[in-house]
Formats: C-alpha cells, structure tokens, sequence
C-alpha cells in the first residue's frame, strides 16, 4: 500500500482569489513505513507575496523567482504521487491548490476521493482538543522543535509522524531488528534475580492451632493409621 504525505505552501488562503503555491513537500510511506523517498520543490508562483503568507512561510518573490514555475515541475510531481493514496492534513485546502494549477494545465485533477484528512482523523479521536499540527506533535511527543516557520517538506515530514500516531502508533521494526538490547544490555546476556524459595512448612503455632481443632472431631480420618474412616 503506497501512501503519499503531501503539504503545500502558498501566497494565500484562495486559488480563487489568484493565489498560487510556492512549495510542495511529500514523503512516501509503503504499508504505513517510511520508503525515505521524497519529493521537494520550490515554485515560482509568477505574482506578489503578501505579508501575511511571508510571516508563514518566510519564502520571498526574490527566493522564488529562481526556481520554476508550476508548469514546468507539473508533469514530475503528477507521477510522484500517482496511484498513491494522499495524506493531507486538511485535504480540501491543499487539494484545492493542488488542482486548480493543474486545472490551468488542463492536466487531470487529483480526485479527492484519494486523501485522506488527518484533521478530520484528529478531531474523530480526540473531540474537542487542538487539531493543529503543533498541538498533534505535542500529544504524541514528536519533536518539532525546528519549526519556527511552516515547510512543506518539514510539514509532511511531522505529518507522517503523526499520521502514523493516528492509526495506532509507529513499530518500526517490530521488535526483528538485529539490536536487543534493554536497558543498555542484550537481552541474550540478562539473567532474571533468583527468588528465594516460599516457606510451605507449617510453623509451631499453626500445628498447635490444628491438633486443637483435630480434639473437637469424633475419630477424625486424619488420625487413623491408614487414612481411612
């Protein structure tokens, strides 16, 4: 099963509004693993950068102005994550980018029917909290330390983290990999502590208790010579 962490950056809120992305970050999972194969590209989104998406991003016209536009890393992008299921953390947004510069290709659009939100994965487990990527990388202890600014490859990669916390947490080896150890020893070299053997003997007291109880019994079995009644 080939998944495909995707996030984007871009110059606002709206394709509509003539808004376009500036970057595209995606990391690969094959059966919910790692594959380490990504795809980055910064992309020349050919107009201004308002001041709220730079405050975001940090990506400048004059950064952006060297690196290609949508057309021509288009045709790279579409097969890195084609027939791959997308895993977007709020899917509609980044979809309706990814789509709309597509649609000005007259390139086939992604269907949405192929991501799947982590938002709405988020807000289903757990009702109520922040369903942000910060506050996911929080809950289950994910570093995210480096991101003083939104990256699209930094996203996905945090994101991939998390994606894999929502489905029911990492096993990245299921315990098969060649290191044993615990604890700073291998398993092979730890012995368990020995336990000292139980006392089953019945003390003084307690066969004194018994022999008192034995005097109340008419001919109880236990005094006979051979058990029997």
């Amino acid at each position: 099963m080939r998944e495909i962490v995707l996030d984007t950056e871009t110059t606002g809120l709206d394709p509509k509004s003539g808004h376009r992305i500036v970057e595209i970050g995606c990391v690969e999972l094959v059966n919910h693993v790692p594959t380490n194969r990504t795809y980055h590209q910064y992309i020349n989104p050919e107009r201004d950068m308002p001041d709220e998406a730079f405050r975001v991003h940090g990506l400048s016209v004059e950064f952006l102005s060297g690196h290609p536009v949508f057309s021509d890393i288009a045709e790279a992008f579409v097969a890195f994550v084609d027939g791959a299921t997308l895993v977007i953390h709020n899917a509609e947004f980044d979809m309706g980018f990814i789509n709309a510069e597509l649609s000005k290709l007259n390139l086939a659009k992604l269907p949405m029917e192929s991501a799947i939100d982590t938002v709405r994965m988020a807000r289903k487990k757990f009702p109520g909290a922040p369903a942000n990527l910060d506050a996911l990388c929080k809950r289950f202890g994910i570093d995210n330390s480096n991101r003083e600014l939104h990256g699209a490859l930094l996203d996905a990669r945090l994101l991939a983290d998390v994606y894999l916390e929502l489905i029911g947490g990492r096993q990245t080896d299921l315990g098969l990999s060649g290191d044993k150890s615990n604890d700073g020893g291998p398993i092979s070299d730890q012995k368990s502590a020995a336990r000292a053997p139980r006392p089953h003997e019945a003390s003084p007291d307690e066969l004194a208790r018994h022999e008192a109880f034995l005097a109340k019994l008419s001919s109880p079995i236990w005094t006979s010579a051979d058990g029997s009644s």
